[in-house]
């Protein structure tokens, strides 16, 4: 386009030919050279001031070796130097606009980058906090638990000593698999259960006969995803507001469903309303797993409770994955 810019106002061909051939190809030196700079020189906070000296100083760098290279090449023809002379300024506009388009998309590439980067490492604080909560919720839910069970043991130590160390085995099991699952996200159901299992045992020891628990599972349930160690606090709370005050037997049922991609988990306790205990106690370890399942699924609409018929019902519903 250059040599017939130049020969269409009347240049030589050959002139104009050569005049192209090193305009483009000291204009495309100077572009590589640019982007090659940019790539390992990021200017910091003046980044747009930088980068505008640098435009200029490299445009007129530009006229000063195209005119030398001109004039070396052409300086038998004086009538062709006298118009690159003239036509410099020209030069210089169509340098200044092909060097600031370079400089300014390398800086909006590089600025984009930065941003994705920005956006990458935020994401990473953002998971790293969810996880550091998560585990602090589980930490906070565990040593109720762990408490009890010690004082149970202690207690049956001289009264029933084989019960104790029955006691002290599951208790053990209990923890070994708690450490095994707390860095993963979701196990199947049917492991969650057998975990759940190992508690009630512990449980049933305190409490003897008083305790029964019922489990419904509907028969492609168990496969299903669920967050380990969701299911011991709610149980663990189902026990304490149904069985501290009272001395009969208690049934405490569990209830699985799935259903267009979401597993409910149904736990059912009785309930007194008229006892102290279930008026000032019954938060704290459902708002953990409220928080526990805002922070895994991002909604506020997996944790429900109700009271029916002197049942108090706590529902879960855990979205699959697919």
């Amino acid at each position: 386009m250059h040599w017939f810019v130049l020969f269409k106002i009347g240049i030589d061909c050959k002139l104009a030919i050569t005049d192209a051939a090193i305009s483009n190809l000291l204009l495309a030196t100077i572009g590589v050279l640019t982007v090659l700079l940019f790539k390992f020189y990021q200017p910091g906070k003046a980044n747009r001031f930088y980068r505008a000296v640098y435009v200029i100083v490299i445009v007129v760098a530009f006229q000063f070796i195209l005119s030398c290279i001109l004039k070396l090449v052409f300086e038998d023809n004086a009538v062709y130097l006298q118009f690159v002379e003239r036509s410099m300024p020209i030069r210089a506009v169509i340098a200044l606009l092909v060097i600031s388009f370079i400089t300014i998309a390398h800086w909006m590439v590089s600025y984009l980058n930065e941003k994705e980067r920005t956006g990458k490492d935020q994401t990473e604080i953002e998971t790293m906090m969810r996880e550091a909560e998560l585990v602090k919720l589980r930490q906070q839910l565990q040593p109720h638990f762990l408490f009890n069970s010690l004082n149970s043991i202690n207690a049956l130590v001289i009264t029933q000593p084989q019960e104790a160390r029955k006691m002290v085995q599951q208790l053990s099991e209990f923890l070994r698999g708690t450490l095994r699952k707390d860095e993963q996200k979701l196990i199947p159901l049917k492991d969650e259960l057998a975990h759940l299992n190992l508690y009630l045992e512990i449980e049933k020891v305190r409490f003897g006969h008083r305790l029964k628990v019922e489990t419904k599972n509907c028969e492609n349930c168990l496969e299903s995803g669920i967050p380990p160690l969701l299911l011991q606090p709610v149980v663990e709370n189902a026990i304490k507001f149904g069985l501290y005050d009272t001395t009969g037997d208690v049934l405490i049922t569990i209830e699985t469903n799935l259903k267009d991609n979401l597993l409910t988990v149904e736990i059912t306790n009785p309930y007194d309303k008229e006892t102290q205990r279930s008026k000032t106690g019954n938060s704290f370890g459902l708002e953990s797993i409220q928080r526990r399942l805002y922070l895994l699924f991002a909604r506020k609409d997996l944790l429900r409770t109700r009271t029916e018929n002197s049942n108090f019902i706590t529902t879960i519903s855990i979205p699959q994955l697919k």
